[in-house]
């Protein structure tokens, strides 16, 4: 399909025949954190249980446009209650800390502002200052909505957003979840496997030459002596994150989003991302020789995502398209 649609999307999927897509990942705006200056956006709700619920109802389409073995990676970050360390305060204060204002019309950006430092909210039972749990709160409702919530994930930053907090840590990750619309669905685990370890003596005399032109063994415990190339992958994912010199706010990481393609779809299938942004989901996608489709409320974000899809075409991973995954993710 490779298209990017304009508009809410709820009425966008609904447009796109039931089953077509065979997997979706994607970032929803996240609670209380900035402005993306068109209305209808997700993200600036009067409550976190509000954007919960719309954030629901975007992704019960998506269900209903995934084939049976369909999967739904969501990254999805957290913030704080109240006065002073996150939520609507950290949304404040990050229009003096980075580039994301500069695209937003100056009305817009006070009547938000006005309105998140005037009223904040608390979901019942959080005090000030609590942690929220906004991750946890949008995978037990898409669970109870009929997902099947199948893993955590944590994606690690080595170069985390510096914070001035002192009676914290400061956060340097955030989850990713996977979810499925059958308790049976695809994931091609071996596409996605990493190099093992093995500091077992006996097996590197025993085939020292055999380990030296291989990049690292793994043993499993036991009376037998196993030794492999490569593991499962695990689920802590350490991804540096990378700026895009068009975008005013935060992109996905192509090192994070390659392995939820590679799992989550075979070559040639068709990848979602309703909350499509500057359009890493329909890079990673072309890269790895996937077909893509994706909702977008903003028209200038659209443009952005179609320039970098434009720069990718022709990209070429060499004969019969192979992937050199290492040079992928250090690109």
């Amino acid at each position: 399909m490779n298209k990017i649609f304009l508009g809410d999307n709820i009425e966008t999927l609904k447009t796109l025949p039931a089953g077509a897509v065979d997997c979706c990942i994607t970032s929803p705006p996240y609670y209380g954190l900035r402005d993306y200056g068109v209305d209808g956006q997700i993200g600036l709700e009067e409550s976190p249980e509000e954007y919960i619920e719309k954030l629901v109802n975007v992704f019960r389409e998506v269900r209903r446009v995934l084939s049976d073995e369909g999967t739904l990676w969501v990254n999805i970050g957290d913030c704080y209650s109240g006065s002073g360390k996150g939520g609507q305060s950290h949304y404040i204060k990050s229009k003096n800390r980075h580039p994301t204002y500069s695209h937003i019309g100056t009305t817009a950006r006070k009547n938000a502002v006005t309105k998140f430092a005037g009223e904040p909210r608390c979901p019942q039972g959080v005090k000030n200052k609590d942690l929220i749990g906004i991750p946890w709160l949008l995978a037990f409702a898409l669970r109870a909505d009929g997902w099947y919530l199948r893993q955590d994930i944590i994606w690690n930053k080595p170069n985390p957003m510096p914070e001035s907090v002192t009676d914290r840590c400061t956060k340097s990750h955030e989850y990713i979840f996977l979810l499925s619309k059958s308790a049976n669905y695809y994931f091609d685990n071996n596409a996605i496997k990493e190099p093992a370890t093995s500091t077992d003596n006996s097996i590197r005399d025993r085939d020292s030459t055999r380990l030296n032109n291989t990049p690292g063994r793994d043993k499993m415990g036991g009376l037998c002596k196993n030794d492999y190339i490569d593991r499962n992958k695990r689920d802590v994912w350490t991804i540096t994150t990378k700026p895009y010199k068009d975008a005013h706010f935060a992109v996905f990481p192509e090192a994070l989003i390659c392995p939820c393609v590679l799992a989550g779809s075979k070559e040639g299938g068709l990848v979602l991302d309703p909350f499509m942004g500057s359009g890493t989901t329909a890079v990673v996608a072309i890269k790895l020789l996937r077909k893509y489709v994706g909702c977008e409320i903003n028209p200038e974000y659209i443009k952005i995502a179609e320039k970098r899809i434009s720069e990718e075409k022709g990209f070429d991973f060499g004969g019969g398209g192979g992937i050199d995954l290492i040079n992928f993710f250090e690109s």
